[in-house]
C-alpha cells in the first residue's frame, strides 16, 4: 500500500515537474521570438504624414514580425545622414527629389530605395470646388465657371479681392523661408498675375489652413497656394488650377511657367537591413499607398483629434484588402488579432 502511495507521488511529481519546465520553455521561446530581434529604428523628420506612414509600419512590424521598434527624430538632413550612417534603418517617406544627397546614396549603396510609398503628391494654387461649380445644399453660386487654369484668374481678380489693398485680388502664398515660396513668387510675376493681384505670404502652415477654413466655413472664395497630401486636402473639396506640364528646362531656368513637379515619395532604409531583418524588406518593398489616401487619413486625425498611432489603426482596420497584400498570412493574422 505505501509502495503504490509512493509510486502516485513519484508520478505526479514527474508530471508536475514536465508542465514546470514545458511553461519555462514555452515562455523561453516566446521571449526568443523578441529578443533575438534586433531593435529597428525608424527615420521622423517632423510632419505627420511620416508620422502616420511610420506608425503604420511600426504595427506591422512589432505585432506581424516580432520585432521591437524606435523613433529617432530630427530635420531632413539629419535623419537621412543617419539613415546613410544606419543609426536609422527605415525612412517611410523619403521626398526624393527635395534631398540633395538622395542620388549619391542610392549611388553609394548607403541606401536601399524599396519601394513608392506615393507620387501623386501635388501643390500649386487652388480654390475651393463650390467658386467654380457651386454648392446647392448651401446655397451656393457658382461664382467663376469658367475657372480652369491659371490663366483664367486675370478676368477674377475681384472675386478674390485682396482686404487691404481693394484695386487687387489676393493670392495666399506659401510661407516665408520656404523654397517654394521664392518660386511661386517667380511664377506670379511671370504668368503677370502681379498686375491683378497681390502675393500675401501667411506667416506660419497653421495660418495659411487657417485661412482656407474660414473661408470655406463662412462659403466665402478663396485663392491661394497649397499642396497635398495634408488634411486640408483630404477633408475639404478644393481644384488645383491647371498649368502648363512640368518642363525641367524652365524649372532650371527660374521660369516656372508651368506645373510643379510632382516628387517620388519612397520608403528606403540602410543597406545593412538585408541582414538585419530581411522578412521587413521584403514587407516593405510592397508598401505602397497614395496622396488621397495618406489625405485622408491626415483629415481623419484632424476631425478625431487622433494621434498618428490611432489613425494608423485606423486605417489598417479600414484598408484590409490592401495591408493584407503586403504580407504573408501570418503576420495577416497576428496585425489583426491586435486590432480587434
Amino acid at each position: 500500500m505505501i509502495k503504490h502511495k509512493s509510486t502516485i507521488m513519484t508520478i505526479s511529481l514527474f508530471v508536475l515537474i514536465s508542465v514546470i519546465l514545458g511553461s519555462v520553455g514555452c515562455a523561453g521561446t516566446e521571449q526568443k521570438a523578441t529578443d533575438d530581434k534586433p531593435t529597428l529604428v525608424l527615420g521622423d523628420a517632423g510632419w505627420d504624414s511620416m508620422r502616420f506612414h511610420n506608425d503604420v509600419a511600426r504595427i506591422i512590424i512589432e505585432k506581424g514580425y516580432g520585432y521591437k521598434t524606435d523613433v529617432k527624430m530630427g530635420s531632413t538632413p539629419i535623419t537621412f545622414t543617419g539613415l546613410r550612417q544606419g543609426d536609422i534603418d527605415i525612412y517611410m517617406e523619403a521626398w526624393s527629389d527635395n534631398i540633395s544627397e538622395y542620388p549619391e546614396a542610392l549611388e553609394k549603396g548607403d541606401i536601399l530605395e524599396l519601394s513608392l510609398n506615393f507620387g501623386d503628391n501635388r501643390q500649386g494654387l487652388y480654390v475651393p470646388r463650390y467658386v467654380i461649380e457651386g454648392d446647392s445644399e448651401r446655397g451656393i453660386e457658382a461664382l467663376a465657371p469658367d475657372l480652369k487654369s491659371i490663366y483664367d484668374l486675370p478676368k477674377y481678380w475681384e472675386l478674390f479681392k485682396d482686404p487691404e489693398d481693394e484695386t487687387k485680388g489676393r493670392i495666399y502664398g506659401a510661407i516665408p523661408g520656404w523654397l517654394v515660396s521664392e518660386q511661386l513668387a517667380e511664377k506670379v510675376k511671370n504668368y503677370g498675375l502681379n498686375e491683378n493681384y497681390n502675393l500675401f505670404r501667411p506667416g506660419s502652415d497653421t495660418a495659411l489652413s487657417s485661412s482656407i477654413v474660414k473661408a470655406i466655413e463662412e462659403g466665402k472664395p478663396w485663392l491661394g497656394y497649397y499642396w497635398e497630401p495634408t488634411w486640408v486636402i483630404g477633408k475639404y473639396d478644393m481644384v488645383l488650377l491647371g498649368e502648363p506640364s512640368f518642363d525641367i528646362n524652365k524649372w532650371k531656368e527660374g521660369d516656372y511657367k508651368c506645373a510643379f513637379p510632382s516628387c517620388q515619395v519612397t520608403v528606403c532604409v540602410n543597406k545593412d537591413m538585408l541582414e538585419k531583418a530581411p522578412d521587413v524588406v521584403e514587407f516593405l518593398k510592397k508598401y505602397e499607398t497614395s496622396s488621397e489616401l495618406t489625405s485622408e487619413a491626415l483629415a481623419y486625425m484632424q476631425d478625431n483629434n487622433a494621434s498618428t498611432e490611432d489613425t494608423a489603426k485606423w486605417f489598417l482596420k479600414n484598408n484590409k484588402d490592401m495591408w493584407n497584400e503586403w504580407v504573408p498570412e501570418d503576420v495577416v493574422k497576428s496585425v489583426e488579432a491586435f486590432l480587434k
